[in-house]
């Protein structure tokens, strides 16, 4: 079955501007997301077709290779390769440069100047525990993490002051090198400058021509409301900095909760367990539990209320993400049983459970007269 046009996909104009498709994919993105549709196949294929087509043209470079050949420009169809026009080995280089690309001295992420692939700064990732008032309402949390920064001496270039890098005598420039092996030409990244096209005669002697140091950093995260555990933030740019002023990489901040000493949270809803005086239990009554809010909700307790029952607070739960509504708060009430009675407490306990009869417990009552009638039936 042919590809739907990409264009097509997102539903905007082939000369679309990058903000316009930015718009479309966001709009459309957020329609057909698994987590708004679960068990729907139908939206999980086509959040992935918005994925594949936005991924494509919001590159300049895969995009211009997209217009002038279409689907064939990523198949192996056309001479050359997304977002590097003029390539012209075919599709044997192609292969070999995704398989033995990294291995040779390759893998770098984004492309350099000349489109040579220039060595990306390492994504880092970063733990960060909160409390469950935090995700409730929201924060902007401080981290602190040592990691390569752009090294000011040099301005990230690598060069001692008043130098600068020259063309690599190796590669002359184009940051890769080419090696005849069999029948193949094999392309693989300049081990020399590697990737750079340039090499350092006079290095910094502050980052030893790296272009980057070692510095503690703080950074201030925005924390929405709503955030559940294991949710991640992308910090694009805010991980450890290129080689010689190459593009940095992302910070990924990782949120766990840290355990309430009252409730439990289930997606959108909080559960708070409540031990109940077997006379509040038995008669009737209204208690006062707290909230994730930080204020007091009422709950009106019936006679005759079971250990298990759960009484709802509707809206009383956590915030939802990017949503102004909130989700439900469950009180789920245990019987307690009195301890430490006196000489006159056991008495009155006495005199209620000859005057109750099997009226007062009609579920132990039931449970011992089949018990009773099962026994009759073994000795029959």
């Amino acid at each position: 079955m042919a590809k739907q046009d990409y264009y097509e996909t997102l539903g905007v104009a082939r000369g679309a501007s990058p903000e316009d498709l930015k718009k479309a994919y966001r709009k459309l993105a957020m329609q057909h997301h698994p987590d708004r549709n679960p068990g729907d196949k139908k939206a999980e294929q086509r959040f992935k077709e918005l994925n594949e087509a936005y991924d494509v043209l919001k590159d300049e470079q895969k995009r211009a290779a997209y217009d002038r050949f279409g689907h064939a420009a990523f198949e192996g169809g056309a001479n050359g390769r997304a977002g590097d026009p003029g390539f012209n080995m075919g599709g044997f280089a192609d292969i070999f440069d995704e398989m033995f690309g990294e291995f040779m001295g390759g893998g770098g992420r984004r492309s350099g100047a000349g489109g040579r692939q220039a060595p990306q700064g390492a994504d880092l990732r970063y733990n960060l525990e909160i409390s469950l008032e935090d995700a409730f309402h929201g924060k902007t949390a401080q981290v602190r993490l040592a990691t390569a920064v752009l090294c000011e001496e040099c301005a990230g270039t690598g060069a001692e002051a008043g130098s600068r890098p020259v063309t690599c005598p190796t590669c002359r420039g184009h940051g890769k090198v080419r090696s005849q092996q069999g029948f193949f030409t094999v392309e693989r990244t300049c081990p020399s400058c590697h990737g750079q096209g340039a090499v350092i005669e006079k290095p910094c002697s502050s980052c030893r021509g790296q272009g980057r140091v070692r510095r503690e950093r703080t950074l201030n995260v925005n924390i929405p409301a709503g955030v559940e555990e294991g949710t991640r933030i992308r910090l694009a740019g805010e991980g450890e900095a290129g080689v010689r002023g190459t593009p940095p990489g992302d910070l990924y901040i990782f949120l766990t909760m840290q355990p309430h000493r009252f409730f439990q949270r289930d997606g959108a809803d909080i559960y708070c367990r409540v031990p109940l005086p077997m006379t509040t239990a038995a008669l009737g009554g209204a208690i006062e539990v707290p909230t994730v809010d930080g204020t007091r909700a009422r709950v009106t307790i019936s006679p005759g209320s079971q250990t298990g029952q759960q009484f709802r607070l509707k809206g009383k739960g956590m915030s939802i993400l990017r949503e102004s509504r909130r989700g439900d708060m469950y009180v789920e009430v245990t019987v307690e049983t009195p301890v430490n009675l006196t000489k006159e407490q056991q008495e009155l306990l006495r005199q209620f459970e000859k005057a109750g009869g099997d009226q007062t417990s009609p579920e132990s009552a039931g449970f011992f007269t089949k018990v009773k009638e099962l026994w009759e039936d073994l000795r029959g």
